[in-house]
């Protein structure tokens, strides 16, 4: 009971510190480039664009889907947390984190109808994205390595 209660806990805490920071990271930064301050160096440059659609810009304009899907999501990770009695502290914490990232861009397609992106690579052609899709990327490459160690 004890163990259980505990990573309720676990989980809880490190999904609030990591939506926190990834929410706090988007508004200070947006409100520094909107405001002029400028930011580049050989590897990354601060450069705002407000997304309506998902990864590299798919499926634009598809608010309501990607909140379903982003609840839905966050739902069937928080259950798996639930359910797994012998589910290790660190994959809880991956779990935190990946659907805090997951629902930081969801907050910001509800209250701003739209994503807003501001970190561009300069040494690759790749999509402008920010700290939650580094969140969600992190989350599932870890949580993947994860399964893949303790499957053995």
């Amino acid at each position: 009971m004890r163990e259980s209660v505990g990573k309720y806990f676990f989980l809880i805490g490190s999904f609030i510190f990591w939506i926190f920071l990834a929410l706090f990271c988007s508004k200070l930064i947006v409100d520094n480039v909107t405001s002029g301050h400028h930011y580049s160096n050989a590897v990354f440059s601060l450069t705002y664009l407000k997304n309506s659609g998902a990864a590299f810009s798919m499926l634009e304009n598809a608010r309501e889907f990607f909140i379903i899907i982003a609840i839905v999501a966050t739902t069937l990770l928080w259950s798996y947390v639930h359910y797994n009695k012998s589910i290790h502290l660190i994959s809880v914490s991956f779990i935190g984190l990946l659907t805090a990232g997951i629902m930081a861009n969801c907050h910001e397609r509800i209250v701003l109808g739209y994503v807003r992106d501001y970190i561009h690579l300069n040494f690759i052609s790749f999509p402008v994205f920010n700290v939650a899709d580094i969140f969600i990327t992190v989350g599932v490459i870890a949580l993947i390595g994860m399964l893949l160690i303790y499957k053995r």
